[in-house]
């Protein structure tokens, strides 16, 4: 038994028996650039659908990815079989990154690979195999209804054909105001991701219990950023949301280098079913990294003072904590600023490039 930690609180209130995420809707890059994965470093990650802990692990470092869901770890799990089984290319035909008419047979092949209750969770969802297992989670299908029942009434394809040509940020800001940001736009974009509507349809409502002001005007503003400061033709999650497929602009945990280095350090991964602290206590090592997704978010503010603390406990000297903010504005409570010292210039640098652009900060705080 243990004292209830902040994990307890989320678990409490949130029911997780599903796919949230069927992939990681954070940037990796800005973990690569942050954490700077190598052998010999530990880092503890939140594990969502997996891409992100396996982008850092395959840099070589030490992994553990835990999870409150175990339909979440399922996914990792799934991830893992399927690249360090096939090729590049048939194993991400069979997660759905292309069409591919075999996944029920290949997954037959893989699951003998899996845990008992991975493979009990996949066993139950033929589905979600069937159709790839990157269309499966509840964000998914969020972005799908409104791809599908939203986007026709704004866009049409040619328009939306039109925001993939690759233009410099003068070009993307006079397509952006004279084709994309008209009043069905800016009015649908209101509605549909209204802290209302994304809390049945998108995200469970208590993830937005301590935010505050119009979810839908914030995450309205980032999008302008996404589709002027950024580019769009290479924005792998721009291009799901609004067309369905990675093609053309797939994720950077696909890479060939990549997969090659999940292929080499798999056996340098653990999975672990519960809170990112319980996580943390199990190791006597401690971490040099943590991917803290945007945990502190979903916790009131004593919460998330207890919970940074714990992780502080267990991590190495140097370590860092990186974490992005959506629409709760969090950073290192100030009990630890003896302990902690924020890399503001760091932070700002990635978040400027973060192409997952609906997050509102993205904060490294780096230990002493």
């Amino acid at each position: 038994m243990h004292e209830p930690g902040a994990s307890d609180d989320v678990a409490s209130r949130v029911a997780f028996d599903r796919i949230r995420y069927a992939n990681c809707w954070e940037d990796s890059a800005l973990l690569i650039q942050s954490l700077c994965p190598a052998p010999g470093k530990r880092i503890l990650s939140i594990a969502s659908a997996g891409d992100n802990s396996l982008h850092l692990l395959s840099h070589g470092a030490e992994v553990v990815a835990a999870d409150l869901n175990p339909a979440q770890l399922a996914c990792v799990e799934l991830r893992v079989a399927a690249i360090t089984t096939m090729d590049d290319d048939d194993s991400l035909a069979f997660l759905g990154f292309s069409p591919c008419q075999q996944r029920a047979a290949t997954y037959a092949s893989l699951r003998q690979k899996l845990s008992p209750s991975a493979r009990a969770f996949w066993d139950s969802h033929p589905q979600i195999i069937q159709q790839g297992v990157i269309h499966g989670g509840k964000f998914e299908d969020y972005f799908r209804l409104f791809r599908r029942r939203v986007m026709p009434w704004l866009h049409g394809r040619r328009t939306v054909d039109e925001l993939w040509q690759p233009r410099d940020q003068t070009a993307r800001e006079d397509f952006y105001q004279r084709r994309w940001n008209n009043f069905r736009w800016r009015l649908a974009f209101r509605l549909f991701f209204s802290r209302w509507f994304m809390g049945r349809a998108g995200r469970d409502p208590e993830f937005f219990r301590y935010v505050e002001g119009s979810v839908a005007d914030r995450i309205l503003g980032r999008c302008h950023y996404a589709l002027t400061q950024l580019e769009t033709h290479s924005n792998p999650y721009l291009r799901y949301i609004l067309t369905g497929s990675f093609a053309g602009a797939m994720p950077d945990w696909t890479r060939p280098e990549v997969l090659a280095g999940i292929r080499r350090y798999a056996d340098r991964l653990t999975l672990f079913h519960g809170g990112i602290e319980a996580a943390a206590r199990q190791s006597q090592a401690g971490f040099d990294g943590f991917n803290l997704s945007d945990i502190f978010e979903y916790l009131a503010p004593q919460a998330c003072e207890h919970l940074y603390g714990q992780l502080l406990d267990h991590a190495r000297d140097g370590a860092r904590l990186a974490y992005w903010n959506m629409l709760v504005p969090r950073g290192c409570p100030d009990t630890f600023r003896d302990r902690v010292t924020p890399l503001e210039d760091l932070s700002q640098r990635c978040h400027a490039r973060d192409r997952a652009f609906f997050y509102s900060a993205f904060r490294v705080d780096e230990c002493r």
